[in-house]
């Protein structure tokens, strides 16, 4: 699937929308990974990567002795995210998903400013952040053109229904 895609015809090599799964149970289903109860990704019986929902991600940045509250003034929680031990970086995934016009078109405008906070945190261990939406179809409209364009201008990325698992570092699956 390439960015500003619409999707591809098999979804084994990349995350399926929120809707229909998270990134644990996915990854957990997918020949040659596992994940275990504390969230770790195995491939292959190695250690590719770490899951983290919401205020897990802050326990990952307690390992490294990071004191959050001294460097943003509030916790910002990611849908899903995924440190990837071979890339050094922690993928941050927003999922949004739309059937009506609402609040979810004005988020999409915070990419920048919620990656460079997370790179402040992850800078001190020296760990790489790219912040990224799984959208659903809604954001295909024309309306969004402008949004998606800024997304793209700030070195965020979007994806519509699936996120190819080469983007996020990880190996795919041999069919």
């Amino acid at each position: 699937m390439k960015e500003k895609g619409t999707g591809g015809a098999n979804t084994k090599t990349g995350l399926v929308f929120e809707g229909k799964t998270d990134l644990a149970t996915f990854l957990g289903k997918q020949k040659n990974y596992r994940v275990d109860a504390d969230s770790q990704v195995f491939y292959s019986g190695k250690l590719v990567a770490r899951i983290f929902k919401k205020h897990g991600l802050y326990k990952f940045l307690e390992e490294y002795g990071i004191p959050w509250r001294q460097i943003i003034s509030k916790k910002l929680l990611p849908d899903d995210s995924i440190f990837v031990i071979i890339k050094n970086t922690v993928y941050v995934i927003e999922c949004k998903f739309q059937k009506v016009a609402g609040s979810v078109d004005e988020k999409l405008q915070t990419c920048d400013f919620k990656k460079k906070q997370y790179q402040r945190l992850f800078s001190r261990a020296n760990i790489d952040v790219e912040y990224m939406y799984l959208l659903s179809n809604w954001f295909t409209k024309p309306e969004y053109k402008d949004v998606l364009d800024y997304i793209i201008s700030v070195r965020c990325h979007y994806y519509f229904n699936y996120i190819p698992l080469e983007k996020i570092g990880l190996p795919v699956p041999l069919q």
